[in-house]
C-alpha cells in the first residue's frame, strides 16, 4: 500500500497512486502546519484518495507533535468529520 510522505522543499504530503501524485499543500509556521490547498488528479477522484491523503498527513503532522490551521476546505471538512483530529487544530 503507498504511504502518504511529506515532501518539505516543496511544501506538501503527498501520496503517489498509479503513476500520478496527489498532494496536500501546506505552509509551515513554526510548530503550525497550515494547510492550503489539497488537490487529487482526475484519474484517482471518488476512490478515497483525498481522505487517504489528508489522513496521513494529520497522523505526520500529529507524530511531530505540530498543529494544524486547515485553511483548505477539503482540509477542513475531513478534521470536521474526524472529530479525533480536532484537537490539533489551532485557531
Amino acid at each position: 500500500m503507498n504511504a502518504v510522505r511529506d515532501d518539505p522543499a516543496a511544501g506538501r504530503f503527498v501520496l503517489d497512486m498509479d503513476g500520478t501524485t496527489a498532494f496536500a499543500a501546506y505552509q509551515r509556521d513554526g510548530d503550525r502546519l497550515i494547510f492550503t490547498h489539497t488537490e487529487v488528479p482526475e484519474a484517482l477522484s471518488g476512490q478515497g484518495i483525498g481522505g487517504r491523503l489528508v489522513q496521513g498527513a494529520l497522523d505526520l503532522a500529529r507524530a511531530a507533535g505540530g498543529r494544524v490551521v486547515p485553511q483548505c476546505s477539503f482540509v477542513r471538512h475531513f478534521i470536521e468529520t474526524h472529530p479525533e483530529y480536532a484537537g490539533m487544530v489551532d485557531g
